[in-house]
């Protein structure tokens, strides 16, 4: 059975993007100038891609509205998610949801991606 292996984004800005992802503690490898790819220790990847890339073997025609994606990056501490946050938003970061205690357990926050797609920080309370 198929195995989810990884998450692609098409970036309008693929430098601002790369840089966002890389204040969420991301490193990034090029493959090409319009492909980038970063792998998580748990080894998920994290696909970022311009438009030309993507246009250079597929039509491509961006949503009009909503988000194609959401993301999400546990942390070990609520005082992480208050850093990842704080960095995120210090270099130009969207808010869409301040770090709160969340009623189910969690130190949470959503911030956005030069694309407006939300990424959601999140850590266990206590």
């Amino acid at each position: 059975m198929p195995e989810l292996d990884a998450i692609g984004i098409i970036a309008a800005d693929l430098e601002a993007s790369l840089a966002f992802y890389r204040r969420l503690g991301l490193e990034f490898t090029a493959f090409g100038e319009g492909h980038h790819e970063a792998t998580t220790d748990r080894g998920f990847r994290l696909m970022l891609d311009d438009v030309a890339t993507i246009e250079s073997f597929s039509t491509f025609e961006p949503t009009s509205g909503g988000r194609n994606v959401a993301l999400a990056f546990g942390c070990e501490t609520p005082a992480e998610v208050d850093a990842a946050f704080a960095a995120a938003t210090e270099g130009g970061a969207g808010v869409k949801q301040a770090p709160f205690d969340a009623p189910w357990g969690q130190r949470y926050a959503t911030v956005l991606d030069p694309d407006r797609n939300p990424v959601d920080l999140y850590a266990p309370l206590g």
